[in-house]
């Protein structure tokens, strides 16, 4: 059985293509660095985090983009011998305007090198290009429409792509303005048996998620809407496990079966998904009218299905711990906006160790010394060991669950002036500041620390330990639900990650050495 997830963690807006016997996956990575993750399977159940597509501050700068901006829903497709990428740069969210700029990337290899972005538009978010049978090339893009009186969501809009002259040609038509669900967005386009079929999301991205989708003899429409959409949803099905199901794109395999990997959502408690969006996979089906259904019936998502007529292929395991030998960071570490430096992160100035350099605060959308990976399991833990001397209350160092600007819990070390060396717990929930100030422990004799976080579900427990001692618990049990896409004041799309940081807002730049990093899902043991 494959069991869903696929993807877990934050990983959604999935988009699949097959390339002889190889599968991959491209899911959106927001404020996240490196830009767009590319999964890799050869069975479809067994997947691999293989490589990024944006590597380079040359290809993406998001320095300055809010929270929940930066890369929005990549499309991966691949033809004649190229991989292309389509994504989406977006500079702001709020408001009546959305300034969403969208890109093509392309590389003879999937592990690149991955080309400099060549511009193609600013109309709308979620592009997707397709590879018509003629040799010519379309992008469909939603059109956000910030006019008052209409539709925000005002319908996918189809313009043709030149290779030659490496930019959008000829008029742009809206082929599709949706069905009754609205909100239509994502779209990608198939042919088969003589129909182009457009697939869309439409409800939102939240809980009345859905896969609707429409077809044309034309690929400039009509396009007439499948009589029993959505084809895939869990709206108003609050005892599914998988919900949010929505966002979806197909892929026939090899053996001629169908398979439609989308994003869906897990609430740890109420409607809460700390692990952000992930991606799923369904067995899917043509039925004698030409229509695309989910295999054996109904249209809910599974939480798990039969296997693909697929040979078995598994790949090593994920090791728990990075000892932080190598020279470069490991393919699960994340940074905020910018890729890491050696100005402020650096493994080869004591080997063996992750070394920042303190800049900026939480609050910061520029120049954060944060390094993090995504929570995966719904119950895990992570520990590190750091040495770190601050000479006053300005410069911090620890380990954080940060989702983003606005919601964060810090467990850290610093300086005070009655404690001296201390270390304690600060946290943020919706950009409002609290200390834990009687839970605060002087550590000034210590060298070193080791910090843990504990997460059952809603709950995080933080723990520490100085000069080789045990463990030892410190603060209260921390409810985390702020820590989710539904626990800011507005909505917002990524997850919550694990890292590692430095702050000094002095500006002097005071650095801390990490010994090493484990994050594991396993069982729970405290002692």
């Amino acid at each position: 059985m494959i069991e869903n997830p696929i993807l877990t963690g934050f990983n959604p807006d999935p988009s699949i293509v097959r390339v002889d016997e190889d599968y991959y996956i491209a899911t959106s990575t927001f404020e996240w660095f490196p830009g767009v993750q590319i999964h890799h399977s050869r069975d479809l159940k067994h997947w691999r985090l293989l490589t990024h597509v944006l590597t380079e501050k040359s290809q993406i700068n998001m320095v300055g983009d809010p929270d929940s901006c930066g890369i929005w829903a990549p499309c991966l497709t691949y033809d004649n011998g190229l991989f292309y990428l389509i994504y989406t740069d977006v500079k702001s969210r709020l408001g009546v305007f959305k300034d969403t700029h969208n890109y093509l990337v392309t590389a003879p290899s999937i592990e690149g090198p991955w080309s400099d972005p060549v511009y193609l538009n600013s109309s709308g978010f979620d592009p997707s290009l397709f590879h018509d049978e003629d040799g010519r090339k379309w992008l469909v893009n939603m059109l956000w429409d910030h006019r008052t009186k209409h539709n925000s969501f005002g319908g996918i809009v189809l313009q043709e792509y030149s290779v030659q002259q490496r930019k959008l040609i000829g008029e742009r038509k809206n082929i599709f303005l949706g069905t009754p669900i609205k909100s239509t967005e994502a779209p990608h386009l198939y042919k088969r048996n003589g129909y182009y079929y457009l697939l869309t999301a439409e409800g939102g991205t939240g809980y009345e998620h859905a896969v609707t989708m429409a077809r044309s003899k034309s690929i400039e429409g009509p396009y007439e809407i499948d009589p029993q959409n959505p084809v895939l949803t869990s709206s108003k099905r609050k005892e599914l496990y998988l919900q949010k199901a929505g966002h979806g794109c197909i892929v026939e395999t090899q053996a001629g079966e169908w398979a439609m990997v989308h994003l869906v959502g897990r609430p740890v408690a109420d409607d809460f998904c700390i692990l952000g969006r992930e991606t799923a996979i369904q067995k899917m089906e043509w039925n004698e009218e030409g229509w695309l259904r989910i295999k054996g019936g109904d249209n809910a998502p599974n939480h798990r299905i039969q296997e693909f007529s697929l040979a078995e292929h598994t790949f090593p395991a994920e090791p728990d711990i990075d000892h932080f030998i190598s020279s470069k960071l490991g393919i699960h570490w994340n940074t905020l906006r910018l890729p890491a430096e050696e100005t402020w992160l650096t493994l080869t100035e004591r080997p063996g160790y992750l070394r920042l350099r303190g800049r900026e605060s939480f609050n910061s959308k520029h120049r954060q010394s944060l390094v993090a990976r995504r929570q995966q399991g719904i119950n895990c833990e992570a520990e590190t060991i750091l040495e770190f001397h601050p000479d006053h209350f300005q410069q911090m160092a620890g380990m954080v669950l940060y989702y983003d600007t606005q919601d964060y819990v810090y467990l850290r070390v610093s300086r005070d002036e009655r404690l001296g060396k201390c270390i304690g717990i600060v946290r943020s929930v919706n950009g409002k500041w609290e200390e834990f100030s009687d839970s605060e422990i002087s550590i000034e004799q210590a060298e070193s620390c080791k910090l843990k976080f504990v997460i059952i579900g809603r709950e995080a427990s933080c723990y520490y330990a100085i000069n080789g001692g045990e463990w030892t618990p410190i603060g209260p049990k921390l409810d985390i639900l702020h820590l989710s896409d539904e626990g800011g004041n507005f909505i917002r799309f990524t997850g919550n990650f694990i890292g590692l940081c430095v702050q000094d807002l002095s500006g002097t730049g005071k650095h801390a050495d990490f010994d090493y990093f484990r994050y594991t899902e396993q069982s729970i043991n405290h002692s």
